[in-house]
């Protein structure tokens, strides 16, 4: 694209943003409005969802926007949010969820101030090329204006019968208006984006409990690794590796007895034999809590039904998942799974789990239930600490709800990206 044309494109990006969102920045004008003004009778309160909402909207396109057309990328700030209940309760959640989260009033001063800036930033470029053409216009058809009665100004140019030797002053006023909006549109349409990430990027305060954030799951998931090598070397010290050489040892010996002794001999060859199968056996258990195998060739949908399978409760999975999920994300809400229901059949007394799992909104929602004695408590136990970390390291978080007497609902959600367009939906009982 040409120097000419990225000016050009820069006057129709300020009329197009000031103009045509002029009804729906008013609209979030009127909607923040409602919820201040009606605050003190509790209106305003019921107003803040749908308000949060739309001025994420509007926020959200802004930042796309920018993104497009200045190259100047608006992260967005929200927090994740949870899963809320449903009816009358589930929405004062989102009340209070909403009404203290600071991007939601950030949102609200920028769709405040932004018609004021807006106007100074986005309209003047445009506002200048309108009123050059103007000019132009009234230079060629001067002659039709003040046989009409047309008797206004341009400027300092008076037009009327008499000052004809001024007609085309207006048309040269015209040229340098319109060269002069082409001129600034793009540095007026660059503080206009800057002064928009001002408001709607995450604040200093913000970056750094993300960066705090961050250092936390990484090491996190650094002690984490470090613990799984630990298990996996004591694993193959005191499983495999003792059996592969108590194996070598009744080889051995069978070896020197072969001669003497063929009985003894062939006593020696079938314990070597059975630890030979012990180690396979233990070999393949290492693996699959390493990795699963159904995990790798059938992805996580498939990997959790066989978990179920092989639980001694009765286990009903429902999923609307992606057929493939990027593979870290899947090794951790399958291990995450399976470490809840490991929690479910030792502690909550239950006969029977429901799994849900589904991707929306750019989130996988995993809900384990049981009809369990209920009573559990993330900070009293070590299990459900160790899931919330795992998900911590992929920006997940983890909600527990297990009144005494049950039931017992365990909530995780991930943000996700399939890694393939199809879609898989099953359900059934394991």
């Amino acid at each position: 694209m040409t120097n000419t044309n990225k000016r050009g494109s820069a006057v129709l990006e300020g009329g197009f943003w000031f103009f045509v969102m002029l009804v729906p920045m008013t609209l979030g004008y009127i909607m923040l409005t409602l919820v201040v003004g009606m605050a003190g009778i509790g209106l305003g309160l019921l107003m803040i969802p749908p308000a949060a909402y739309y001025l994420r909207w509007l926020a959200d396109l802004r930042r796309k926007k920018v993104g497009q057309w200045r190259g100047i990328e608006i992260p967005r700030p929200y927090r994740a949010e949870p899963e809320f209940a449903s009816g009358f309760a589930g929405y004062l959640e989102r009340i209070r969820f909403h009404g203290t989260d600071p991007a939601f009033w950030r949102d609200g001063a920028w769709v405040v101030t932004e018609p004021a800036v807006g106007a100074v930033l986005a309209v003047i470029p445009i506002g200048l090329v309108l009123e050059g053409l103007y000019g132009i216009v009234i230079s060629a058809m001067w002659n039709v204006f003040v046989d009409h009665g047309f008797n206004d100004w341009f400027g300092f140019i008076h037009v009327h019968h008499g000052n004809e030797g001024m007609r085309w002053a207006p048309a040269a006023l015209g040229v340098l208006e319109i060269a002069l909006g082409f001129a600034v549109a793009p540095k007026l349409l660059e503080w206009h984006a800057r002064w928009s990430r001002v408001l709607l990027a995450p604040t200093p305060a913000q970056v750094e409990a993300r960066m705090k954030h961050l250092t936390q799951t990484r090491a996190d998931a650094v002690d984490t690794q470090a613990a799984e090598l630990r298990r996996i070397e004591r694993d193959l010290h005191d499983g495999a590796q003792a059996r592969l050489v108590a194996m070598g040892m009744h080889l051995n010996a069978a070896s020197q007895l072969m001669q003497q002794d063929p009985e003894a001999a062939q006593k020696l060859l079938m314990e070597a034999r059975d630890s030979s199968a012990k180690a396979l056996s233990e070999l393949r258990d290492l693996v699959r809590g390493i990795h699963p195998p159904v995990l790798a060739d059938r992805g996580l949908v498939d990997a959790v039904r066989a978990t179920a399978l092989d639980s001694p409760l009765e286990i009903d999975v429902h999923a609307e998942v992606p057929a493939r999920l990027d593979l870290p994300l899947e090794s951790a809400a399958y291990f995450a799974v399976s470490e809840v229901l490991t929690n479910v059949a030792k502690h909550a007394h239950a006969t029977h789990v429901w799994i849900d799992m589904r991707v929306a909104g750019g989130l996988l929602k995993i809900s384990v239930s049981d009809n369990g004695i209920g009573g559990a408590d993330v900070d009293k136990g070590s299990g459900l600490r160790g899931i919330e970390r795992r998900l911590a390291t992929f920006d997940g978080i983890l909600a527990l709800s297990s009144p005494p007497g049950g039931p017992t609902v365990v909530t995780m959600e991930l943000p996700c990206v399939s890694s393939s367009p199809k879609t898989s939906s099953s359900s059934g009982t394991a």
